[in-house]
């Protein structure tokens, strides 16, 4: 894959990178003019500037950029044995350009279980920002790696909380109804105007959780917003396509 369309990739995933050029090199440089690589947050993703502690340097500044947030681009002229510790003493010019992708919508699903493996696994092809909380180390280990996923293992679901917003879409597909109230409880107490909540379950676990929100103190018109059972009505009860029906009954409502 060329570093263009890697860069294409990453964009449709929502992924910040970084394009780093080799613009000028003068004396004796392990790089080619005009080389290129693509630094993201996990590290380089596509091509080369030469490798070893140059191409180290190139990633290290292209993350730091990644993390300035006004970062647009950036060139520096860095002497190989000065800046960079190498035994040759040319010089190098780089073009550090941050390529950022429009705001991605993001998706914070709480529960790691055969389902929302497979939601994830629709979702790391989309254009969002997933993130997935559980108790479970070892089931989050076994969730799809995409670069636009990221796991987070809590002591207890509701304390990942924290880790979504009132913009965020919100499913709850934890391992069971003692699991999922907490989670509600939290949700709909911190971000009343949530874009979407959405349970797995049946119409009487809906019932059920509707009683004990009540109980925990939860207002009947916030109640009206949880949609259990998530997904739209289609397909079997299957993973899989459970999975697809949840992911496009989130396109639905993100119109």
């Amino acid at each position: 894959m060329s570093v263009w369309e890697t860069v294409a990739r990453e964009h449709q995933r929502g992924i910040a990178c970084v394009v780093v050029t080799i613009l000028q090199v003068r004396g004796s440089v392990p790089g080619m003019l005009g080389g290129k690589v693509v630094v993201t947050a996990e590290g380089l993703v596509a091509g080369t500037v030469g490798g070893g502690r140059v191409e180290a340097k190139v990633i290290e500044e292209g993350q730091r950029l990644l993390g300035e947030d006004e970062a647009v681009c950036e060139e520096v002229v860095w002497n190989l044995q000065r800046d960079v510790g190498m035994t040759c003493g040319g010089e190098m010019r780089f073009l550090f350009e941050v390529v950022r992708p429009l705001a991605a919508w993001h998706v914070g699903i709480f529960g790691a279980g055969h389902v929302a493996k497979a939601v994830v696994g629709v979702l790391s092809g989309l254009a969002c920002r997933v993130d997935v909380i559980d108790v479970r180390a070892d089931w989050l280990e076994g969730l799809p790696k995409a670069g636009n996923v990221k796991v987070h293992c809590v002591s207890a679901y509701e304390d990942g909380v924290g880790l979504v917003s009132e913009k965020s879409y919100i499913l709850c597909l934890t391992k069971g109804h003692s699991t999922d109230r907490p989670v509600l409880r939290e949700v709909l107490r911190r971000y009343p105007e949530g874009a979407f909540l959405g349970v797995i379950g049946s119409l009487a676990k809906r019932a059920v959780l509707s009683r004990e929100l009540r109980e925990d103190g939860i207002e009947e018109e916030q109640l009206e917003k949880v949609v259990c059972p998530v997904g739209l009505p289609i397909g079997t009860n299957d993973p899989a396509e459970i999975a697809i029906s949840i992911v496009a009954q989130l396109l639905e409502r993100r119109g």
